[in-house]
């Protein structure tokens, strides 16, 4: 798998939720915060987004606005005074369905919810910033587009396999809506962290090694002539793009991957340990109860902790090899 793809299953849990909603002005509807991440398309009309501790953002027909940390956030009418107290709707306790909401709708929306499990969050996602939006333009991000329509289609008229064909278009959504950010990020100019990094074919070519193989016993000099660079360049640029050393960076993915494994299979932990590049259990264990302050055996049996949060961008070299 990809770097970006890795990111997004190490992260998603549960069913996806979406829905379209029609409304005719006034309206506003408040959506508290929750443990995941949502979005709204405006597929007609004008609204306003208020994230908390974001200025207000006027979105129109196209405009794609992705909520990567689940911030509460009003969306409302920008044209008359909203109703004294907004309506609450949990974006996560949308069902696939259409949500009509008065006749003559003037603002018809997409919306929907993506659970995530903040125990194991990866450093792409983390930073992301609270809101990001995604403006419509003629001719730009087609493969977004293609995808909004199509969700948009089969939420209106719910055809037979829509069942099937929703949650695979949610996926897909979630997929551009990242693209699109990080695409946003290279054409300014400005990109920095996992923003730069997954622009960088150097560093990419490290990242896509480490996750392809995480069992695999890397060094800095392999992974260094991965990406073409001397050892101490492709050091120093890892560790400031990817925010850890490069063999920091490895043991954290063969950890994050280890949990991802023990929450989603009943494989032996020995299984478990050889698979992200463990030799000894013993080892294995000691490594993970570092990361998550449990041992793997107590942390499949759950309920799952936060794990250690590394929050250092550091270019010391790590020598530790995870075995």
């Amino acid at each position: 798998m990809d770097v970006l793809s890795d990111a997004i299953t190490a992260m998603r849990t549960g069913r996806a939720h979406s829905a379209r909603t029609e409304r005719r002005s006034p309206w506003a509807v408040r959506h508290p915060s929750f443990a995941g991440a949502g979005f709204h398309v405006v597929l007609q009309g004008i609204c306003r987004l208020v994230a908390d501790g974001s200025p207000p953002i006027v979105l129109g027909a196209g405009d794609v606005v992705f909520l990567p940390h689940g911030t509460a956030h009003e969306m409302a009418d920008p044209f008359s005074e909203p109703p004294a107290a907004p309506r609450l709707t949990p974006l996560v306790g949308l069902h696939d369905q259409t949500s009509p909401d008065r006749p003559g709708a003037s603002t018809v929306t997409l919306c929907g919810a993506y659970l995530l499990d903040r125990a194991r969050p990866h450093p792409l996602i983390n930073e992301l910033p609270e809101v990001v939006h995604l403006p419509a333009r003629v001719g730009h991000d087609p493969s977004l587009r293609a995808a909004i329509d199509l969700l948009g289609a089969e939420l209106k008229t719910r055809r037979p396999g829509a069942d099937v064909n929703i949650p695979a278009l949610l996926d897909t959504l979630l997929v551009q809506m990242l693209r699109g950010w990080l695409d946003q990020q290279s054409a300014s100019g400005t990109a920095v962290g996992w923003a730069a990094a997954l622009h960088d074919p150097a560093i990419v070519a490290a990242l896509s090694g480490i996750h392809s193989d995480p069992a695999r016993p890397w060094t800095v000099e392999d992974l260094s002539a991965r990406a073409g660079l001397s050892r101490a360049a492709f050091a120093r640029r890892f560790s400031e793009l990817v925010g850890r050393p490069p063999l920091r960076y490895l043991t954290w993915w063969r950890l994050t991957t280890a949990a991802r494994l023990l929450r989603d299979s009943d494989a032996p932990l020995a299984t478990v340990a050889h698979h992200v590049g463990y030799t000894s259990e013993f080892a294995f264990a000691n490594a993970f109860k570092r990361e998550y302050g449990l041992a793997p055996g107590r942390y499949r049996a759950g309920p799952q902790p936060r794990a250690r949060r590394d929050t250092r961008r550091t270019s010391t070299p790590d020598t530790h090899t995870g075995h």
